[in-house]
Parts: structure tokens; C-alpha cells; sequence
């Protein structure tokens, strides 16, 4: 038996909180910008994604508008830092809303490290940083979506195979949940796409 929602006529606050709960795990934006007076600021941004692979670029979500945002709108560039399990807290407590006069970076006791193509800061400990460009940015209802060109791949090869590729179990990212749950990687599963060919042979066979 299923429970229908209007989410309609739901008090936004709940159709938050549901959202959140049911799309899950989301990965991280660890983003990282510098403001007019180039304090360096950081938070984390759980709606995230890659929005194209050519040319490469990511997306994440300011929901309402942020000291992100704003520094993004000012500066037009950012970082997209991984967010590892070994960093969790620094993670989370870089979600407290500081004064826009105090730097994350400080407050966290996080070491910076210069990025290649862009002035925001990279952090010293993340695995991987995406330094990026701004793209675009769109209004949806009370958030900002906000796209970035990715201009620079900054990768520790600690976590790269053989072949030069990032491993999930190396990265050990973490995600959100629902409330004040987050995710681990947990068991990695490897699943070859079926060709269209493949079908027809197993159609065959029935």
C-alpha cells in the first residue's frame, strides 16, 4: 500500500525533507571561492552533478543565495573539491554559517594549496579538485543552479589504477541522506551494459 502526497499543498519544509530522504545517496560539492576582499570561503553542496562531458562541466545547487553564490557571481570561477570519508567532520563543519568575514578554511583547520587556472584555493587534503569556470547560472524556484566549465583536474595518483583511472575505494567519497545522515561507498558492484545485439541472442535462445 502506497501513502499519496500532494507536494503541491505540502509545506515546502516537508517537501524538503522528503526530497532529500528519497534521492539518495547525493555526492558532494566541496566548493571552494574567494570573495571581493579574497578571504577564502568553503562549503558543501549536496545537489550535484556532471551536467556535460563535452565540453566538461558540473552543476550544483546553491539553495537560496549563498556566500558561494555570491562570491561565483563576483569572481565567475570555483573549485568542486572531492569530499572524502578521512575529512568528514572538516566537511561538516564547514556547513555552519559563518560570518562572510571568516574563512572555512581557517575555521575547520584546513590547509590550502594554490589551483592552476583559477584563484580560489584548492584544499591541501581532498584527493581530487575540479577547478572551474563559471558557465552559467539559473534560477530555479528559491535556488541557483550554478554550471561550471571545468578548466583544470587536480588528482592525487595515489588514487589512480594502473591504467591511470580514478578507483571509487581509493577516493572513499562520502554522500548525503536524508536528516543528518550521510553515505559511505560501501560494496562496489561492476555491471557490463547489454548491446543491442546481446538482446537479440538471448531472444534466440528463448
Amino acid at each position: 500500500m502506497r501513502i499519496e502526497l500532494d507536494a503541491g499543498a505540502l509545506p515546502v519544509r516537508n517537501v524538503y525533507r522528503l526530497l532529500t530522504s528519497l534521492v539518495i545517496p547525493r555526492p558532494i560539492a566541496w566548493v571552494s571561492t574567494l570573495n571581493e576582499a579574497g578571504l577564502a570561503n568553503l562549503a558543501p553542496h549536496s545537489f550535484f552533478t556532471v551536467a556535460s562531458a563535452d565540453p566538461g562541466i558540473v552543476q550544483f545547487t546553491s539553495v537560496t543565495r549563498k556566500d558561494t553564490l555570491r562570491n561565483i557571481e563576483s569572481t565567475g570561477e570555483f573549485v568542486v573539491n572531492l569530499a572524502p570519508r578521512a575529512l568528514m567532520e572538516q566537511i561538516n563543519a564547514t556547513a555552519t554559517e559563518f560570518p562572510s568575514d571568516i574563512s572555512e578554511f581557517d575555521a575547520a583547520g584546513l590547509r590550502k594549496e594554490p589551483s592552476r587556472t583559477v584563484a580560489a584555493p584548492r584544499i591541501a587534503g581532498s584527493p581530487a579538485a575540479l577547478e572551474c569556470s563559471l558557465h552559467r547560472i539559473i534560477e530555479v524556484g528559491n535556488s541557483f543552479l550554478v554550471l561550471g566549465l571545468v578548466t583544470h583536474v587536480a588528482l592525487d595518483e595515489s588514487m589512480l589504477n594502473e591504467a591511470g583511472h580514478p578507483q571509487p575505494e581509493r577516493l572513499d567519497p562520502v554522500a548525503r541522506l536524508g536528516s543528518n545522515q550521510w553515505g559511505t561507498l560501501g560494496e562496489v558492484l561492476a555491471l557490463d551494459r547489454i548491446t543491442l545485439e546481446q538482446w537479440g541472442a538471448n531472444t534466440q535462445k528463448d
